[in-house]
């Protein structure tokens, strides 16, 4: 039996009148890597709060690691990984100085590890943190995140202040060695990026779940086709029928497996959210 590392249920979040979730359900497996895509203001990073407990939903429930998000007791705190999109850091410190006090609060914490990946990285320990740069500041927040060597990661555009070379070396932190094992749930943007890690994507769009399947599975079925009545309605993932043009999972249509064409991530995205 597959065992569920992340789960939303039926996850609703309503503020000031306006619903940013709305009805979401997820469950992602162990050693699992998670692309969750969507445009601005979709709802990612509101998600994710919620999955971290730091956000509590209106209506619904998430947990990590068999435990309720609003109430992760330490241990399981100890075994997750949070980068916000935006940096929380203490201005006032140094880098060496940040990482020494928050590794006091992990008793896995790995100086040897932190110090490499640190390096790795490209992290500047003797610089005070009001002088890093954005990218620095986000580099930072991710070895704070993997240093006592979670097995849950929760990355909100992690990526989005370092430059190509920055990214890719990031990417492949996450997946040397021990790490091969953990469950990833990353939002970001930059579409190429995700396309060479993950194993599954989640789309999102104005707080509801459109889609949530293996890459695999993707690249596989999923086709760009022409729109006709023929198809089966339970087949189509989206559609612009004024342009008769839409997406189809094959698996529910094998009778058009061989019509259209794959999609790439991008061209799916651009579907998605037409």
């Amino acid at each position: 039996m597959t065992y569920i590392a992340i789960e939303a249920t039926h996850l609703s979040l309503r503020q000031e009148g306006k619903t940013i979730l709305d009805d979401i359900s997820l469950a992602i497996p162990a050693g699992a890597v998670v692309g969750l895509v969507g445009r601005n203001g979709a709802g990612k990073s509101t998600l994710l709060r919620c999955l971290a407990g730091l956000n509590e939903p209106t209506s619904g429930k998430a947990t990590l690691l068999d435990c309720p998000s609003l109430d992760l007791s330490d241990p399981v705190r100890e075994r997750l990984g949070y980068v916000a999109q935006t940096p929380d850091l203490f201005e006032w410190m140094g880098v060496a100085e940040h990482l020494e006090l928050v590794g006091k609060a992990y008793p896995k914490w790995d100086l040897h590890r932190c110090l490499a990946l640190a390096a790795r990285l490209d992290l500047p320990i003797g610089k005070r943190i009001p002088h890093l740069s954005a990218g620095e500041k986000q580099t930072l927040s991710v070895v704070l995140a993997m240093a006592h060597n979670p097995e849950v990661l929760l990355l909100d555009e992690p990526v989005s202040n370092l430059d190509p070379l920055a990214r890719r070396e990031f990417m492949r932190s996450l997946f040397d060695g021990e790490d091969s094992e953990r469950t990833v749930l990353i939002s970001s943007h930059i579409l190429s990026d995700l396309e060479r890690v993950v194993s599954h994507l989640a789309f999102i769009r104005e707080g509801k779940l459109q889609l949530f399947d293996t890459w695999d599975a993707i690249l596989e079925h999923y086709r760009l086709m022409t729109y006709t009545t023929a198809l089966p309605p339970q087949a189509i993932i989206c559609a612009r029928k004024t342009e008769r043009i839409c997406v189809v999972d094959t698996r529910r249509a094998p009778q058009h497996a061989e019509e259209g064409r794959p999609l790439t991530l991008d061209e799916l995205f651009v579907e998605l959210n037409a």
